[in-house]
């Protein structure tokens, strides 16, 4: 086993109340807000502890609590008028196994500083997100994931999760145990994730290749071949008129038969020459690496740079996952609203991910296609846009991105998960108190 990783530095076990951050509990108007601004927490402090005995009196001791990664989220998922808790100061900690093919992290470690870790030690992820800037507890809990036919959700490579339950015990559950399927993408609603063993493969290295303005038309008639043409494929549009295309496509570097760069072409796009940033007016130096270059596998799958602004910043986001096999339909409806969209969005983003079995997951039991939208950060403007594009896709049965901005009914969202009651249960098991509810979870989880 290989431990690794730069290490936190650790204080003495302290009392609850001296491990506050001062932004929540400073001057007035000095609210701690999500990374987008969009939402602020309520919370009446942030807990910071240093070490699992430190969290685990935390929690113990709390009667309203959740856990906050990185503040990526754009829904209320993490909110509470509790506390909030943060694992940014507790001891990082990456454990690489070479016989079972694992690495065990701690979960609030970000995806960029393991990622050059493993890739040093000769291993990698299958896939990442477009953000390496985010935390992989935080990423794992809401279902987050990349691109391509054969990845799933980033939660569909933990074996093992480790988390502090309500009693204040430190709980670990294994694949293929009993409640395991619903501890992973789980919505912070177990406990605090402390610690997730991922599956890893050996390191490879990635080209990405751009393709600029392939048409509308053939964009949606050909969607699910120009996903399935590579090792990750994203399909972006600003959804304007004349409608068009652009395809990224990640490729591992060592293989030539994945078609996704000629078949844009043959359906009318041309080859980047430059850097694209998908967000028109963003500086390129953002985005990692393009123009066919291989490059290791977590500098090449996300979208963005770790050293950068991931994105805009100053942006809502909105993703649905809709049936791989409702592809066209899909995006023909949201084509049919378009005149409603194009005007408030920035960016709309095309995905596919593999099914998975977590209970929570949206792409829970069928593989899917994720359509996403990076709108401006103006919800009263967004909110008609959001509504028809929600009403255009409601016959394919959206699932919608927990940690992202939507209003699809509760009701709706329940009906979408067949093993809500089994996910429910399992948090009754773990959290009798309600220590990690919320208003989102008793909203979309509870009824």
């Amino acid at each position: 086993m290989v431990a690794t990783v730069v290490r936190r530095p650790v204080r003495r076990e302290t009392d609850v109340d001296e491990i506050v951050d001062e932004r929540i509990e400073g001057a007035p108007g000095a609210r701690l807000a999500s990374w987008a601004g969009n939402v602020t927490y309520s919370a009446r402090r942030l807990l910071e502890p240093t070490s699992v005995g430190e969290l685990r009196r935390v929690v113990a001791g709390s009667t309203r609590l959740r856990a906050l990664g990185t503040r990526h989220s754009f829904s209320t998922v993490a909110d509470t008028t509790g506390d909030l808790v943060s694992l940014a100061r507790m001891p990082a900690r990456l454990e690489i196994d070479p016989r079972s093919r694992t690495a065990t992290v701690s979960g609030g470690l970000r995806f960029g500083e393991i990622a050059p870790e493993l890739d040093r030690a000769g291993w990698a992820l299958a896939t990442m997100g477009s953000l390496p800037h985010i935390s992989v507890a935080g990423a794992c809990a809401t279902g987050t994931h990349g691109s391509g036919d054969a990845n799933r959700v980033i939660a569909g490579s933990v074996g093992v999760v480790e988390f502090v339950a309500a009693s204040g015990d430190v709980v670990t559950l294994r694949r293929g145990e009993d409640g395991f399927d619903g501890a992973v993408v789980a919505l912070g609603r177990l406990g605090v994730v402390t610690a997730l063993t991922l599956d890893v493969r050996p390191r490879y290295e990635v080209r990405q290749i751009v393709h600029l303005g392939l048409p509308g038309d053939a964009a949606i008639e050909h969607v699910t071949q120009l996903l399935a043409g590579g090792y990750s494929v994203s399909l972006f549009t600003r959804w304007t008129d004349p409608l068009e295309f652009q395809v990224v496509s990640k490729l591992v570097a060592d293989t030539d038969g994945d078609p996704a760069p000629a078949l844009a072409e043959g359906w009318g796009a041309r080859p980047a020459r430059e850097p694209w940033h998908p967000v028109p007016g963003m500086p390129t130096e953002n985005v990692t690496e393009q123009l066919g270059v291989p490059g290791p596998w977590f500098a090449r799958l996300p979208h963005f740079r770790l050293e950068f602004t991931p994105s805009n910043g100053d942006e809502l986001q909105t993703e649905y996952f809709v049936p791989r096999e409702h592809a066209v339909a899909a995006l023909t409806a949201v084509a049919g609203v378009a005149h409603l969209v194009a005007p408030v969005l920035q960016v709309g983003e095309i995905r596919s991910i593999a099914a998975d079995d977590q209970w929570l997951s949206p792409a829970h039991g069928r593989d899917s296609v994720g359509v996403h939208f990076t709108w401006m950060p103006d919800m009263a403007s967004v909110r008609p846009a959001l509504a028809a594009v929600e009403e255009a896709l409601a016959p394919l049965d959206p699932r919608p991105h927990w940690g992202k901005v939507f209003t699809t009914p509760a009701s709706t969202v329940r009906r979408l998960y067949g093993r809500l009651p089994d996910a429910n249960a399992l948090a009754l098991r773990y959290d009798p108190d309600g220590v990690f509810r919320n208003a989102f979870v008793e909203e979309y989880l509870e009824g």
